[in-house]
């Protein structure tokens, strides 16, 4: 597999991975993908048919039944069930805690590995999640770590949570942050790492462009004229 021209973006919840590299993706004229989604569909279509609370081997034969997709651009990853769109569907709370689920299961890990690194294989891709520089793109040219502390990433997603009109506790969001940061890092299949070779950045007190400043000044140095001046 041919991953020279992969971008890939670890991190924790809330680090901006998401955001960042779509605007990287944008500005070098790549496509983007957020393995995120892949989770997310299948918690969507889980919890469309109840199985919220099921025990994990029904969540794995449920995941591995699934015909999923998704056709990437330089600003969405678009992500389908059976040839259905479910892109609309996965931004909720409850996604959020049942991706998470399937996140830490090594079957459904596995059953998108094949998904990510087919769409790799084509170069020019921006692509991000929390495996991405050590599981499934380790040759990939170019490496970030995107980190914050806790407290500042929480902050992020009250603000993100509040200008779509919900007014979560802050304190809640925090919690749920270090919860999901925990459960990153202590699954037994492909935790949440920093590869040996990745570029760390620390947003804590950045904005979000000059994070993409720093992100942008460091693919040009990687990738010269392949990207542009």
């Amino acid at each position: 597999m041919d991953s020279s021209r992969v971008i890939a973006i670890d991190g924790p919840a809330g680090s901006g991975k998401s955001t960042l590299a779509r605007r990287l993706a944008a500005a070098l004229g790549w496509r983007f993908l957020d393995t995120g989604v892949l989770y997310r569909a299948m918690a969507a279509v889980a919890l469309e048919r109840g199985l919220a609370s099921a025990p994990p081997e029904d969540l794995v034969r449920f995941a591995l039944g699934l015909d999923l997709d998704v056709k990437t651009g330089s600003d969405q990853s678009r992500v389908t069930v059976g040839g259905r769109d479910v892109t609309g569907l996965l931004r909720t709370p409850e996604v959020s805690t049942l991706a998470s689920r399937f996140a830490s299961l090594a079957e459904a890990r596995e059953s998108v590995k094949g998904i990510q690194r087919r769409l790799g294989s084509s170069g020019r891709l921006v692509t991000e999640g929390r495996d991405q520089g050590t599981a499934i793109f380790p040759e990939a040219r170019l490496k970030f770590f995107l980190t914050a502390a806790p407290e500042a990433r929480a902050e992020r997603r009250y603000r993100e949570l509040l200008a779509r009109g919900r007014d979560d506790s802050p304190e809640a969001i925090l919690a749920e942050i270090k919860a999901r940061d925990r459960q990153d890092q202590e699954r037994e299949t492909d935790p949440l790492k920093e590869a040996p070779d990745a570029f760390r950045v620390d947003s804590t007190a950045l904005s979000e462009d000059e994070v993409l400043s720093l992100m942008l000044a460091r693919a040009r140095e990687v990738f010269g004229k392949e990207v542009g001046a």
